[in-house]
């Protein structure tokens, strides 16, 4: 079990990620002593998007391409609607999101975010939350959707908007303590 001060994290967003939920999770897990690294899809900055309007630019450590999933203990991925839509439709993403996943090491979505756990089919059988409009999609996609601030199924972390990230936030924490989960296979 790594502790918060051992732990590598990541953190995958493309441009339209929702400000606060990369920003708050990023600053909050760097504070708590984890190493923490942001990929884009090429590597470049990427904007934030700020309630109702683009938010500031922010510096990215690392393309997607040269993510090696096997070097971290978790990966967080912040929402918005832009974000989730442009890397659930990006293989590389997808295959990072999957090597997560299958791995039983820590995945932690929020608002839209977990929309590449529907794309990785990550949510069958499993408790889920996220931003209330996509609440179909998750259930859609055989997740049992939860009106809560947090929600965690083995090791599988998410919550619905920027009002839960303390919440978001403490439960990584955790989850990395306990370490890998076994997570059942769903048919």
């Amino acid at each position: 079990m790594p502790s918060i001060r051992e732990a590598r994290i990541l953190i995958i967003s493309a441009n339209g990620f929702e400000q606060s939920e990369l920003l708050v999770p990023r600053d909050s897990l760097r504070a708590a002593g984890a190493i923490v690294e942001v990929a884009s899809p090429d590597g470049q900055p990427i904007r934030g998007w700020k309630e109702k309007d683009w938010g500031d630019t922010i510096p990215v450590d690392l393309p997607l391409e040269a993510v090696q999933p096997g070097t971290y203990d978790a990966l967080v991925i912040p929402g918005g609607q832009i974000n989730p839509d442009l890397l659930r439709v990006d293989p590389v993403a997808m295959k990072i999101v999957r090597s997560f996943v299958d791995s039983g090491r820590v995945v932690a979505a929020i608002c839209h975010g977990p929309w590449l756990l529907v794309e990785a089919d990550a949510v069958r059988g499993r408790s889920v939350t996220s931003f209330k409009s996509i609440r179909t999609d998750v259930t859609n996609a055989g997740g049992h959707w939860v009106d809560q601030e947090v929600v965690a199924d083995q090791g599988i972390v998410t919550s619905r908007s920027p009002a839960d990230l303390q919440a978001f936030v403490a439960k990584i924490i955790e989850e990395i303590g306990e370490g890998r989960h076994e997570r059942r296979k769903v048919a």
